[in-house]
This record gives structure tokens, C-alpha cells and sequence, in this order.
């Protein structure tokens, strides 16, 4: 009877064990999919933040006593330089900080589609007209991977939080934190006012 009950013991731990493992294996995989899909949405982001500088160079030559806003722009993009990046999809506070001054990036970018609006000349010159095209491209692909690395972090979640890969992911302390997702800018709610005067 003894020898039966250790063969139990014996199985149990070895089903647990693989349990383990299998558990531990999948979070990292579906973790390594989070981080890889914030290093897509780095990379959108990177590629906005390249274009800037010949978006404002076009437009400089045509409204060049427009300063304030392309002094908002540079340092909106300083900012964004600024924020380090590394770790980022594991902690909720750098990801806040990262938002935030992203967010600073597209309202500056916003003030600058505004000065553009003045000048009905510099619309019309094909560079303006490429590097506009490029931004509007590139804002859509930042969406796009936004929306994805969002889906890939619900799926870690999930995952995460689930029973009883919860016990398990406990035991390995900060390695499988919950993913932060993006929030809009605030007062994103609330619909832009257009007025053609």
C-alpha cells in the first residue's frame, strides 16, 4: 500500500512539474510577443520621429515667422528622446511616461497641420505634399501597431491572470508583471470642433 502511495506522490509531482513547465514556457513565448510587438511600435514611432525634421525644414521656408510652433515640435521631440524605452512593456510607470510625452509629440505635430493650413502655397509644393503623405502613412501604421501590441498584452494578461498560471507567474517575481495597454489623450472623448471661416 506504502509503495502505492509513493508511485501517487511520484506521478503527482511529475504531472505538476510539466504543468510548471508547460505554464512557464507559454508565458514566456506570449511574453517575447508582447516585447516584440513594442519593438514594432518603437519602430513606427522612430520612423515619425525621423520624418519631423524634414516636415519642419519644408515648412520653415514657407511660413519662417511661424517660431513658437516649430519650437514646440523640436522640443515635443527632444522629449520624446528622452524617455528611455528599455523595459518599457513591463512597467506601467515608464510606459505612462512614454505615452505621455508621445502624446506631446502629436499635439505639437496637430499645431503645426494648423500653420500649414495658413499657407495655401506650401500645401501645394510637392515635398510638403510627400512628407505630409509619409506622416499621415506613418500616424496610421502608429495606430495599427498600437492596436496590435494592445492585443498582444490582453493575450499575456489573460494568460497571466488566469488560474493557476497566476500561482506560478507569482513565483518568479517582476519577470511576468501585467502588460500596461495604451489610453487615449485626455479629452480624446471629446469631438475636435471644425470650422471652415
Amino acid at each position: 500500500m506504502g509503495k502505492w502511495i509513493g508511485i501517487g506522490i511520484v506521478v503527482l509531482v511529475l504531472i505538476a512539474g510539466v504543468s510548471g513547465v508547460s505554464t512557464y514556457n507559454s508565458l514566456v513565448s506570449l511574453d517575447q510577443g508582447v516585447q516584440a510587438q513594442w519593438a514594432q511600435v518603437e519602430n513606427v514611432y522612430q520612423r515619425r520621429a525621423d520624418l519631423i525634421p524634414n516636415l519642419v525644414e519644408t515648412v520653415k521656408g514657407a511660413a519662417a515667422f511661424e517660431k513658437d510652433t516649430f519650437t514646440e515640435v523640436a522640443e515635443a521631440r527632444a522629449k520624446v528622446g528622452q524617455v528611455n524605452a528599455a523595459g518599457i512593456a513591463n512597467n506601467p510607470e515608464a510606459f505612462a511616461k512614454f505615452q505621455q510625452a508621445q502624446d506631446g509629440l502629436s499635439s505639437a505635430l496637430s499645431r503645426l497641420m494648423v500653420v500649414v493650413e495658413r499657407y495655401p502655397d506650401l500645401k501645394a509644393t510637392q515635398n510638403f505634399r510627400d512628407l505630409q503623405v509619409q506622416l499621415e502613412g506613418t500616424e496610421n501604421r502608429i495606430a495599427q501597431e498600437r492596436r496590435r501590441f494592445t492585443q498582444e498584452a490582453q493575450a499575456f494578461n489573460t494568460k497571466r491572470m488566469s488560474f493557476p498560471t497566476v500561482l506560478i507567474a507569482g513565483f518568479f517575481g517582476g519577470r511576468f508583471n501585467e502588460k500596461p495597454y495604451f489610453k487615449s489623450q485626455a479629452g480624446a472623448e471629446t469631438a475636435p470642433k471644425v470650422n471652415f471661416k
